[in-house]
């Protein structure tokens, strides 16, 4: 495949290929100007990137749609982009709802008490599969049973996993309150 021309005329004539338009041509020449739109218009690069990928997954999924015309063809990938991002926003909006509403239900059943500096550094110091089951047993309300179910452990392991885990957490917050 020959590279990919800069000038954007040029760069429409080389999308094409014995008279229609080649797929894998549009969306490498689309790429770059596709990353750019998301990159001015979402918070971080990373989100641009998943956004652009997003964005090639759909034209793949809907080549049959894409118009014959190169100009056309370049509309309809940014207009799948704009989809796209109206997606992303939504996606963003709702998450920060359900925070705020989640939030607020926590305030008024009184689940968001503080978990004290020595009760993190107690629960840090334990591997991360002992500090995971405590917590879905303590602060999630979990049976060992669904615990083990939920981490896909056997839940014998998971209850010895559990009482060990128990006596390092009791002596390290021991060990926390002598002077």
């Amino acid at each position: 495949m020959p590279a990919q021309p800069e000038e954007s005329i040029e760069a429409l004539q080389w999308m094409w290929s014995e008279d229609t338009l080649n797929l894998p041509r549009l969306i490498d020449g689309s790429k770059r100007a596709l990353f750019a739109y998301f990159a001015r218009r979402v918070g971080s690069t990373e989100d641009a990137a998943d956004l652009t990928g997003e964005v090639m997954l759909t034209m793949w999924q809907k080549a049959a749609s894409m118009p014959a015309d190169a100009t056309e063809a370049r509309m309809w990938a940014f207009g799948i982009a704009r989809n796209v991002l109206a997606n992303h926003r939504r996606s963003i909006d709702r998450r920060r709802k359900l925070s705020e509403r989640l939030t607020g239900e926590a305030l008024v059943s009184g689940d968001t008490r503080p978990v004290r500096d020595d009760v993190w550094e107690a629960l840090r110091a334990l591997p991360e599969i002992d500090r995971e089951i405590i917590q879905l047993v303590h602060w999630d309300g979990f049976s060992l049973a669904d615990a083990a179910r939920i981490l896909g452990k056997k839940p014998a392991t998971v209850r010895s996993r559990y009482s060990r885990a128990r006596a390092k957490l009791r002596a390290g917050l021991t060990a926390s309150e002598t002077p």
